[in-house]
């Protein structure tokens, strides 16, 4: 076999594992462990540790108000309940509105310096056992802190991971049906990878730890999420994924704003990896990194570039064989259909058959973007929330 055939394969081989082949396997483990070990159940009669809802919010007057209705009306003791929001820099009267609720302890100050700052000094005054971090524009499932608290009862457990759910009605266009349909398939990898051995990462939206396990994060970290619950894992535990416990948030408006998103994601991603080398280390993490390198590092750094060199390669191939022609046109079919995708979105026609080519060569557009970014330290840590559905 010619290198290049060879190198092609490879490329070939890299694109189906990091976005299929992956969850065939892990599916396949899944199934496996089944067969040979029973999980064992925990008791439905426990006592209710105490939690502290720690909300980051940055001039979110618009969401206040629902997003604290929606914490009061948690399924949780109340008495095991505080809430606590750091509201850094925001002069849009979020501070002021939340001297309202006399449940709410607020801490604030006038200078911005970022989601990670305001969330580094809050997280000093939480004297809970497990402090459970939230969006303010995300509402909760009722019973998501009671789950949450749950499978805590388990000492290897150091953080839980809930469910980000993207409200995706019949008339979203391409960002949002294209951020659904990646976030039900991302939530299906998050369940096999805790039930193998560990999810890799937490969302936003909703996650928890346990309090004397967070390690100050550095105050210009793009994904504070992401590493600190990798830290986490670091330290010997396992996070936890329960996708009935969950955050409701609208897609991004459109896709300039999905687009803005997924290029800071992106940039966050290859500084966690930078922060997390020595997560690489498959000898002392195990199979911890290699979930970590199969679900994360590939997306944020091999897989994209397989995507131009694959297409290239097989132009150079073409006349080899009928193999490499049937290859050229299912690429072919596949760009074709992102373009009609990308073309329809822009008129707003709906046709989400289209939307999945179009978002996933989106995504790893956004890759691209990321990286210079990064390299170039032009992504910064006070971002503006890219805008969401009405």
């Amino acid at each position: 076999m010619k290198t290049i055939e060879l190198t092609l394969f490879i490329a070939l081989f890299i694109l189906f594992y990091t976005y299929l082949g992956y969850g065939v396997l892990l599916f396949a483990l899944v199934s496996l462990k089944r067969l040979f070990y029973k999980e064992k159940e925990t008791s439905s009669n426990f006592e209710h540790p105490e939690v502290t809802l720690l909300v980051t919010a940055y001039n979110e007057k618009d969401y206040l108000h629902k997003k604290i209705a929606n914490s009061l009306e948690l399924e949780y003791p109340k008495d095991k309940l505080k809430l606590l929001w750091v509201t850094d820099g925001s002069n849009d009267g979020t501070p002021e509105m939340l001297k309202e609720y006399k449940d709410v302890t607020v801490i604030h100050k006038e200078e911005r310096m970022g989601k990670i700052a305001a969330m580094n000094r809050a997280v000093a005054f939480v004297k809970s056992p497990i402090v459970v971090f939230s969006d303010a524009n995300t509402m909760l499932g009722k019973e998501s802190l009671k789950i949450i608290a749950k499978l805590f009862q388990n000492p290897k457990v150091g953080c839980v991971s809930g469910e980000k759910r993207v409200i995706v009605e019949k008339s979203d266009k391409a960002a949002g049906a294209g951020e659904g349909i990646y976030w039900k398939y991302e939530s299906l990898l998050k369940k096999w990878d805790a039930e193998l051995n560990s999810a890799v990462g937490a969302a936003g939206e909703l996650f928890a730890i346990r309090t004397d396990l967070f390690k100050e994060v550095e105050p210009d970290t793009l994904l504070d999420d992401f590493i600190i619950s990798l830290r986490v894992a670091m330290q010997g535990y396992k996070i936890e994924y329960n996708p009935n416990a969950y955050a409701i948030e609208k897609p991004s408006a459109n896709i300039k704003e999905e687009l803005k998103r997924k290029i800071r994601i992106a940039a966050g991603g290859i500084q966690s990896i930078v922060r997390l080398a020595p997560l690489l280390n498959i000898f002392k993490y195990g199979l911890l990194s290699f979930q970590y390198i199969s679900h994360r590092v590939l997306r944020w750094t091999i897989a994209p570039l397989m995507l131009p060199l694959l297409f290239i390669l097989n132009i150079l191939l073409l006349k080899e064989a009928l193999f490499y022609e049937i290859l050229f046109a299912l690429q072919l079919l596949f760009y074709t259909m992102a373009l009609l995708g990308w073309y329809l979105q822009s008129r707003e026609i709906n046709w989400k058959v289209l939307f999945i080519p179009f978002y996933f060569l989106m995504m790893n557009y956004a890759v691209y973007r990321g990286f210079f970014r990064y390299i170039a330290k032009s992504q910064s840590v006070n971002w503006e929330r890219a805008k969401r559905g009405s």
